[in-house]
């Protein structure tokens, strides 16, 4: 990624105000995507690098998080939160707009519309054939792996280019002829008359759905589609801190495009599992401590589950049932952040349901004692209004 202190001001990049709203930014983004997109600039680095540049401007200030972050603290308030170029790593031109929910067909035949002509060279950076669709899984994970991060392999069925043809759908080469309707464009340009004067259109081929071939003998084991069902095994890399129903995405490993299309991408749902121990309120963690009667009255050091192992808190004497004690950075770090939650553990004095007789005639002496009358004091909150502290 660019050093943070060489980047440009995102408005400026975008070249709206700092007070601009959602849509004169989507509309400033789709401008500049049109001015650097390399298939109108085939060949310049320059123009691929503002493309870029306008891509990571946009990923930002189109997200109202992380829009305020970067307004309170400039770049660094985003750096990690998947603002960046390098978050578009191993993705197309193409697969950039895509990700942001631009149709790519109506933004490539502005290319065409507004100057016509020239649509063959253009062609030549797009890829040919039919995008695959996009896949979903879901991932189950513990506690414990969510609160470190961690690597799967992960096998997934899916569509996967034909080995036979090469994903091409053809029996061989010979087999392929350009398409006569768009002469290899893969786009056809329609002319109508408005009371405005000749407009022109640009679309995908109806007879090669963009490919910019036909096949005459298909192949024997794809029929022509250039795909087929297969399984891959993937390493799947899950960061610290995610959460039930959290998506991650994973761009080209998805179904295969139809005859040499791009593939489309893997969508991974997290599903978190439940704990013996813990349940989770945000990014700290609960857990329910019983102790004896005895504990609670004359104090005890007792040994407690985390999520890194075992640690040792003190009970002093008089603890009330519904203390709740803080173990601070025991909990989950938060998601692309160094702050971490804490573990929460709340006291219960347990209450025998049970008693010997010898047991019996030793609480009978105390139930009158004066110790062993309720007497609670101002310090002596609620759970309600312990949990409120809390958690504000």
């Amino acid at each position: 990624m660019t050093n943070t202190m060489a980047k440009r001001d995102y408005y400026e990049v975008l070249g709206v105000a700092k007070n601009a709203a959602a849509d004169e930014i989507k509309k400033a983004y789709r401008k500049k995507a049109l001015e650097f997109h390399p298939d109108k600039n085939p060949g310049d680095k320059s123009a691929e690098e503002k493309f870029k540049e306008a891509a990571e401007a946009y990923e930002v200030l189109s997200d109202a998080d992380k829009r305020a972050r970067y307004d309170r603290y400039g770049h660094a308030g985003v750096d990690g939160m998947s603002g960046g170029r390098t978050s578009f790593e191993g993705m197309t031109m193409d697969d950039i707009l895509r990700r942001f929910g631009f149709d790519t067909d109506d933004i490539f035949s502005e290319f065409f519309g507004g100057g016509g002509g020239g649509r063959g060279g253009f062609r030549t950076a797009r890829s040919r054939g039919e995008r695959g669709a996009n896949l979903r899984i879901k991932v189950k994970m513990t506690l414990e792996e969510i609160a470190t991060g961690v690597s799967k392999k992960i096998k997934v069925r899916k569509q996967v280019a034909c080995k036979t043809c090469n994903g091409s759908g053809a029996r061989d080469s010979s087999s392929v002829d350009t398409c006569s309707t768009c002469r290899g464009s893969g786009m056809v340009s329609r002319i109508t008359q408005t009371p405005f004067g000749a407009m022109q259109t640009t679309t995908t081929c109806p007879t090669c759905s963009g490919s910019g071939q036909t096949i005459r003998a298909a192949c024997n084991v794809c029929k022509g589609d250039g795909r087929v069902f297969g399984e891959e095994t993937l390493d799947v890399d899950i960061p610290a801190g995610v959460h039930e129903g959290i998506q991650l995405s994973m761009s080209g490993k998805g179904n295969a495009g139809a005859k040499g299309g791009q593939p489309g991408d893997l969508i991974i749902t997290i599903e978190e599992l439940p704990h013996d121990d813990f349940t989770r309120e945000g990014n700290n963690i609960m857990y329910e401590l019983f102790i004896n009667i005895a504990d609670a009255a004359l104090g005890a050091q007792v040994e407690v589950p985390t999520l890194d192992g075992r640690a040792r808190i003190k009970v002093p004497a008089g603890t009330q049932s519904g203390k709740i004690f803080r173990l601070r950075e025991k909990g989950i770090p938060a998601l692309q952040s160094y702050h971490r939650g804490d573990q929460l553990v709340h006291v219960n004095v347990w209450t025998p349901k049970k008693v010997s007789d010898e047991e019996r005639r030793l609480l009978e002496q105390l139930r009158n004692s004066p110790g062993f009358q309720p007497n609670p004091g101002k310090d002596d909150k609620s759970f309600i209004d312990r949990v409120k502290d809390i958690f504000g």
